[in-house]
């Protein structure tokens, strides 16, 4: 649960509030005593996959239909070659 911060605190204890931010902490930003957003952290990016992890994705993948998406690219792609020249 995130805790609640006014607009006005978050302008005078900004710094304070980056600080705890950065250490993990989320906060709301509220205007009249209604949440206007939030300040959440970033997620770090991972550099490192596990072989267990990249051995399971391919069984977690969305299937797909192989013919229905060819004819989704048939539909959209148009495969005419026409001379951008030729007038």
């Amino acid at each position: 649960m995130s805790e609640e911060i006014s607009q006005r605190d978050l302008r005078l204890r900004s710094r304070e509030i980056m600080d705890a931010i950065e250490r993990g902490e989320s906060f709301t930003v509220t205007r009249d005593g209604r949440g206007i957003g939030e300040l959440i952290p970033l997620r770090g990016r991972r550099r490192f996959v596990s072989r267990t992890e990249f051995t399971a994705a391919p069984r977690i993948a969305a299937v797909v239909d192989l013919e229905r998406f060819r004819a989704d690219q048939d539909a959209t792609v148009d495969t005419g070659v026409e001379d951008p020249y030729a007038r």
